[in-house]
């Protein structure tokens, strides 16, 4: 039972990483629900609530990201909110087109959005760059943040004495 439970906790780690890139699917939740569970087949022996607490918080917290990577991004080049809000469309019709609609529906959304509002291609493009720009730096923060979480984990599981 003890190796049944780490091998789905090492996939759901897995699947959980390719999740951070990959919108469609909750990555964070993932990684923290695999640790959880190599938590547990260790019956907390060597992690304990309080780190998994941390973890938890650290793994909450990068959901915020994506919303203060696109503002600032947008804030920064003078982006409007229906440019943002064509970013998120664009992010959301782009999961169905893989991963290049993943990459390139927020600029495309962005452009779309700020041409509602606004006829000057130029600063549609500024804000489809925006938009791209807190895309590409909400992802690495995130993967920064997932990294975190497992070197966490792995630091408690490693230096503990255990039981």
């Amino acid at each position: 039972m003890e190796a049944l439970l780490w091998t789905l906790a090492v996939v759901l780690i897995l699947i959980g990483l390719a999740g951070v890139v990959v919108p469609a699917l909750p990555g964070t939740v993932l990684v923290f629900a695999g640790l959880l569970l190599a938590a547990w087949a260790d019956d907390f022996n060597r992690v304990g609530i309080g780190t998994l607490i941390v973890i938890g918080l650290i793994g909450a917290a990068s959901y915020g990201v994506d919303f203060v990577a696109a503002a600032l991004g947008a804030q920064r080049l003078g982006a409007s909110k229906r440019a943002m809000v064509g970013a998120g469309l664009g992010t959301l019709l782009g999961l169905f087109l893989g991963l290049p609609g993943i990459i390139v529906g927020p600029f495309i959304g962005a452009v779309i959005g700020e041409l509602t509002l606004n006829k000057d291609w130029k600063q549609a493009g500024r804000a489809g760059l925006a938009a791209w720009i807190g895309f590409a730096v909400g992802t690495a923060v995130k993967v920064g943040l997932v990294f975190l979480m497992i070197g966490i984990f792995a630091a408690a599981f490693f230096l503990s004495g255990g039981p």
